[in-house]
């Protein structure tokens, strides 16, 4: 799996200009699910994204958590995090996960993150989405479940 996360003030995803989820501050989630990728390894990925100490004390110091601050999460299917451009011009994705394989990670993914308490919404799967954000900070970081 690979997430690009985002700290938002607020983020919203359109598909067919109607708004299909929305958050104020929190997370952009965007999740690529890749061909090996199992609901352990959302289960550990979720752990570790909620608990991720990003998010300013009244010092300013990243010292507080998603759950800390009482935030909300937009995930977004993202099969592009798994671009492969060392040959050619044009990316190739054939590390990405099936869609059939990956909708149903992507869903489990929001039900894990929603267990937590964290309101959780998401974009249209396979749809052509416009994504916007305010991003604080910023603050933007990458996992990959390889790393972990």
């Amino acid at each position: 799996m690979r997430v690009l996360i985002q700290r938002v003030s607020n983020a919203s995803v359109t598909v067919d200009e109607r708004i299909v989820g929305q958050i104020g501050p929190g997370l952009l989630i965007l999740l690529g699910i890749g061909q090996e990728d199992s609901i352990d390894l959302v289960k550990t990925l979720v752990h570790k994204i909620v608990h991720m100490r990003i998010f300013g004390d009244d010092e300013g110091k990243m010292n507080r958590s998603l759950l800390d601050v009482n935030g909300q999460a937009l995930v977004v299917s993202q099969f592009t995090l798994y671009a492969d451009i060392r040959r050619g011009r044009r990316p190739s994705f054939t590390e990405a996960a099936l869609p059939t394989i990956a909708e149903p990670l992507v869903e489990r993914f929001k039900e894990a993150i929603a267990t937590y308490g964290i309101p959780v919404e998401g974009g249209l799967f396979g749809a052509h989405m416009e994504v916007n954000l305010l991003n604080d900070g910023p603050v933007t970081i990458w996992l990959d479940s390889k790393d972990l």
